[in-house]
């Protein structure tokens, strides 16, 4: 019994976790391997071919849909990490001013607000703005400013995490030496966040290319992203097309987050070496004798 007991101890956890796994990515390597099925069949696999991938290219909408999501998707990150960033800076190097909470509020809003919510509101935003000012058109100007209201909660998030972190010692002692404010936060403080900033922006791209409810509500007529054309695919039954399109959507979010890992783990391991060399460095100084 309590060989069995202990046999439960040790290997309970990692199969508990190996079933997680299975759960979450099981239909994802289920639908990349039928998009490679001969056939139109569900749930057999007649052999392996190319052609939905062909097809995929031959229909327009989902081209045009793709390039219209990296378009946005391009523009909703780097839109995402400018705001993300300045909302960031506010929030942690301004400890009091009048309507902080309001501010905060306001910025964390979107994480908690449904997007059906945030959606509609935009909408109706939209369209009494366009009745008073003609503008803005539904298209893809209003996908971005969606995405982007979306994105830039999730965006100051992380970067005010990272930007808790850094050492304002630094940046005084740059002020100290003669820097202006501007050139302490190019030269200090914009290094120190980059990694945060990166890993936000690659967030909000991944956000912005995959969404489907905020879009519904903003695009306008002949425009749809890939999310929604695949969506209104869906609703008429399945198309092998479909898969083929949904694993390019994986393969790019792959790409996006491996390139973030390799990043990261080049920066940890430059970070250790400096690290190391100071400790060397310092240990040979003590080591030497004084005169």
């Amino acid at each position: 019994m309590r060989g069995v007991t202990r046999f439960l101890e040790a290997h309970l956890g990692r199969f508990w976790l190996a079933v997680v796994y299975l759960f979450l990515y099981a239909p994802l390597v289920f639908l990349i391997v039928f998009s490679f099925n001969s056939t139109r069949q569900d749930g057999v696999f007649t052999g392996f071919s190319l052609r939905w991938y062909q097809a995929l290219w031959a229909d327009t909408r989902l081209v045009e849909g793709f390039l219209l999501s990296l378009k946005v998707a391009l523009l909703t990150g780097t839109l995402s990490v400018v705001l993300g960033a300045m909302a960031a800076f506010v929030l942690v190097r301004y400890e009091r001013f009048r309507g902080k909470p309001l501010f905060i509020g306001l910025v964390n809003a979107p994480l908690i607000m449904p997007e059906v919510i945030i959606g509609l509101s935009l909408l109706l935003l939209m369209v009494a703005v366009q009745r008073a000012v003609g503008w803005p058109e539904r298209g893809m100007g209003t996908i971005v400013l969606g995405h982007t209201l979306l994105g830039m909660a999730y965006a100051a998030v992380v970067i005010q995490a990272r930007l808790r972190e850094v050492d304002r010692s630094i940046e005084e002692a740059a002020m100290d030496l003669g820097c202006r404010p501007a050139q302490v936060f190019f030269l200090v403080t914009l290094p120190g966040i980059a990694p945060a900033m990166v890993a936000a922006w690659l967030l909000t791209f991944t956000l912005s290319f995959d969404d489907v409810v905020i879009s519904e509500f903003l695009s306008g007529p002949g425009v749809t992203t890939l999310p929604q054309v695949i969506f209104s695919y869906a609703r008429r039954g399945v198309n092998p097309s479909i898969y083929a399109a949904a694993s390019l959507l994986i393969a790019v979010v792959s790409v996006g987050i491996i390139a973030y890992s390799v990043y990261v783990a080049r920066q940890q391991r430059q970070r250790f070496a400096e690290m190391s060399a100071a400790t060397r460095d310092e240990r040979v100084a003590r080591a030497k004798p004084t005169a």
